[in-house]
């Protein structure tokens, strides 16, 4: 369960008042909605399914493979199809190669979704493991599924855009730039990129 809606307005609202900039945009932009995935498996199959293409082409794809596999997806199942059926449901070779990693970690029990490390750079370190999930990819694992307070995903574009926007930066600024202006918000990080994201793309700001 991802960060509610009063503690992403507790975060906001602590940082707002530690930083003048941040009061103007939330004056300006008012609270972001609550992104909200569910934990488990599933949820990063779908992240692996829907990387590099249209919501519409990887709900398709999804749809192909609730038929091909039950709507579970279990993992032993999709490790089971061969080739050519997973690539009847619209899974490349390389997307083929992602999913079963994600699979085979959890049968094997080397992946536990339910028991991830405290941590969250053991975590992030954990969920890496399986071909495909990068940084980024895990950080909005933590964030939206598990509702993880700190979780700063300083490498995402409209992040850093929305921060040089908030901040009246001169530029964009760099993820290991984005990570240093982060350090006095700690641990309201994750609220913090909820707002960032619901002020990308505002006009007003």
């Amino acid at each position: 369960m991802g960060l509610s809606a009063e503690q992403i307005k507790r975060g906001v609202d602590h940082i707002a008042a530690l930083e003048p900039a941040f009061a103007r945009g939330l004056a300006v932009a008012g609270y972001p909605e609550p992104r909200i995935r569910a934990t488990g498996y599933r949820t990063l199959l779908r992240t692996i399914v829907g990387q590099q293409v249209s919501v519409a082409a990887a709900a398709s794809v999804w749809n192909k493979l609730v038929s091909e596999l039950g709507e579970d997806i279990l993992p032993d199942a999709l490790l089971a199809r061969d080739f050519d059926t997973l690539r009847a449901c619209g899974l490349s070779r390389q997307k083929q190669g992602y999913a079963r990693s994600l699979c085979e970690l959890v049968v094997s029990d080397a992946l536990d979704l339910d028991n991830l490390p405290g941590d969250d750079e053991e975590a992030i370190a954990q969920l890496t493991q399986i071909k495909g999930i990068g940084r980024w990819s895990a950080e909005i694992y933590l964030l939206f599924a598990e509702g993880r307070p700190d979780i700063w995903p300083a490498g995402d574009l409209a992040v850093q855009v929305a921060l040089q926007k908030i901040l009246a930066l001169p530029e964009r600024p760099s993820e290991k730039a984005a990570r240093s202006l982060s350090v006095n918000w700690r641990p309201h990080r994750g609220a913090i990129a909820i707002f960032a994201w619901h002020c990308y793309d505002n006009p007003a700001l």
